[in-house]
């Protein structure tokens, strides 16, 4: 676990934890394993115009947006922070599913790309309130080991895993910026590397 000076004080603030990573390095997993865990967190939905995938159900996975409701909804304001991802869809996450629930001292996690997580830094700045309760952290993934992955999901051709491997790699050179750096090993060891941080940003 590699991790940079948090700026957070400690005290019972809510906390928003914030994971990114590339396609396939477990992120959706480990937010899915701390809202199981009984600590109290609740997971933040973020929105897409892509189609659900087998198996995902709009609201619990995504909300599942077609462009016109995503302009509709981006033309009122709706969105802390929204962007395309692989040029053809759009991501984004409802101001809506963030503040208001902090503002309620819920506990969230969430799982965003890092072109979501810079939108979130610039909002935080200008919101003392969101820039105390985010943290934010990275999943770095050997190159191999996240190709494997990518490929056990059967979710994506081998044209598809490419274009995620060429965006991984840009990805990985913001490991820097995040707070806190995840080492991927196994899907157990990274959860307790997660729990190891969730304990440093209460303290």
């Amino acid at each position: 676990m590699i991790e940079r000076p948090a700026n957070q004080p400690g005290g019972k603030d809510p906390v928003l934890l914030v994971l990114a990573g590339p396609a396939g390095s477990g992120k959706s997993t480990l937010c899915d394993r701390l809202v199981a865990a009984g600590m109290g967190f609740e997971r933040v939905v973020t929105s897409t115009t892509r189609a659900p995938r087998e198996g995902e159900i709009d609201g619990v996975h995504y909300h599942f947006f077609k462009p016109e409701e995503f302009d509709a909804r981006l033309a009122a304001g709706e969105f802390l922070e929204w962007a395309w991802v692989h040029g053809k869809r759009r991501y984004g996450t409802l101001s809506a599913s963030v503040l208001a629930p902090l503002l309620q001292g819920k506990d969230l996690v969430m799982s965003v790309d890092v072109q979501g997580v810079e939108s979130l830094r610039r909002i935080a700045d200008k919101n003392p309130f969101l820039k105390r309760a985010m943290t934010t952290v990275f999943i770095v993934v050997e190159r191999e080991r996240l190709m494997a992955r990518m490929r056990e999901r059967g979710k994506d051709d081998e044209a598809e895993i490419a274009r995620r491997m060429a965006t991984a790699e840009a990805e990985l050179r913001e490991a820097p910026k995040f707070d806190f750096v995840i080492e991927s090993r196994t899907r157990d060891e990274d959860f307790e590397v997660l729990l190891a941080i969730l304990k440093k940003v209460r303290a």
